[in-house]
């Protein structure tokens, strides 16, 4: 799960599938493209709705997508066309490109961005935790059916 500064949107998007799939057959992590916070915890307000939910994400740590997850990753889910082309422009080879898809496409909704909530109000980041949430829902029923 990528983001641009991995406190907003992807710590949810790590958070929320991490809370739909087995932890021993799916690994999940979020980074974001830009290191601005490495290593510093999510936005208070991504952990308070993520909370709201039932969800944990207090423990988690920021840190700057690499070209090593390339490897390590089968799936790059990223939250904008900014950060969508920031990736493609790391990949080396095709397969790698092939891995980068922005997250609502797997909601059938094409190019749709989930926005940045970082200069709202704690409703955007109910707004945007909603929208990852039925995104993940999906990969989650996704990887259930394919064990």
């Amino acid at each position: 799960m990528v983001c641009l500064g991995n406190i907003c949107r992807s710590p949810l998007a790590e958070g929320i599938l991490k809370n739909k799939v087995a932890p021993e057959k799916v690994f999940v992590d979020s980074a974001g493209t830009g290191g601005y916070h490495i290593g510093l915890k999510p936005d208070s307000r991504s952990i308070d709705v993520a909370q709201k939910y039932g969800i944990d994400i207090k423990d988690q740590r920021c840190r700057k997508f690499s070209i090593a997850d390339f490897e390590e990753f089968d799936m790059i889910y990223v939250m904008d066309k900014s950060n969508y082309q920031n990736i493609i422009n790391l990949a080396y080879t095709e397969a790698d490109k092939q891995k980068v898809q922005l997250l609502l496409e797997v909601l059938g909704e094409g190019s749709k961005e989930v926005p940045d909530p970082y200069h709202d109000k704690a409703d955007g980041f109910e707004k945007v935790f909603h929208m990852i949430d039925e995104a993940c829902t999906s990969i989650a029923n996704d990887l259930n059916t394919q064990e």
